[in-house]
């Protein structure tokens, strides 16, 4: 059986740090969890104008988070957050290649911002700092290791989302994020909710595999984890 093609969105930084001039960057686990789901990883460039053609190529794709925000003027806020922080290239990159996976209804999975870029470019909009509008909520920037979780979250029962981790009503999940779903587009539900009531995961029915979850699975700390991949996977073979 031949390995699914599955394009994975890189991080970009400036110069400084790793190297003296701009640099891609790119955790090794999300390779790794593609590949042990039976999937080939593919790192792919932050080039606005070649999506088609990545698109033409791939099976699936996985938008990952990172260390920046997507642009509140592209879900209509008339005001940024003073913590908001952009990544212009990459967002008009990774946009580009939402749309176009949803056109082609291709396979997508996006990860805590790439979940929220799929909000977006589902019609959604986003809250753009949790503390400042969400009362009481968790730590969704949690103190402890990324590699531990940092909360449950709760399952809509017969979404894709219960399907694709094994049929697991709660799971336990890491936590690295400031902003959130605020609201989902038409064509799009919500199928986990924090405690708090953030929203954790999302997902797009009409289409083969759209989902966005909030934590971050590639670290597999609950055993869904793993079975997400696995699903997400399995639909690019099909």
């Amino acid at each position: 059986m031949s390995l699914p093609l599955i394009g994975i969105t890189l991080d970009s930084e400036p110069a400084g740090g790793w190297s003296k001039m701009p640099w891609y960057a790119l955790r090794q686990n999300y390779c790794a969890a593609v590949a042990e789901a039976g999937g080939l990883p593919l790192a792919l460039p932050h080039e606005p104008e070649l999506a088609p053609a990545y698109l033409d190529r791939i099976d699936g794709l996985l938008v990952t988070g990172g260390a920046f925000d997507v642009d509140p003027a592209l879900f209509g806020a008339p005001t940024k957050h003073a913590t908001v922080k952009t990544k212009d290239r990459r967002t008009a990159f990774e946009i580009a290649m939402v749309k176009g996976a949803l056109d082609r209804d291709l396979p997508i999975l996006g990860i805590c911002g790439g979940e929220q870029l799929l909000a977006v470019a589902l019609g959604g909009t986003l809250i753009q700092h949790i503390p400042d509008e969400v009362p009481g909520c968790l730590p969704h920037e949690q103190p402890n290791p990324r590699t531990e979780p940092g909360h449950i979250v709760d399952v809509v029962p017969g979404t894709l989302l219960h399907r694709a981790n094994g049929g697991r009503a709660r799971m336990d999940v890491n936590s690295a994020h400031h902003q959130a779903v605020k609201t989902v587009g038409p064509d799009t539900i919500v199928n986990a909710r924090a405690p708090d009531g953030v929203i954790e995961g999302i997902e797009a029915p009409g289409k083969r595999f759209c989902l966005g979850v909030e934590w971050h699975p590639e670290y597999a700390i609950d055993p869904g984890d793993r079975a997400i991949f696995q699903a997400f996977v399995a639909a690019c073979r099909s």
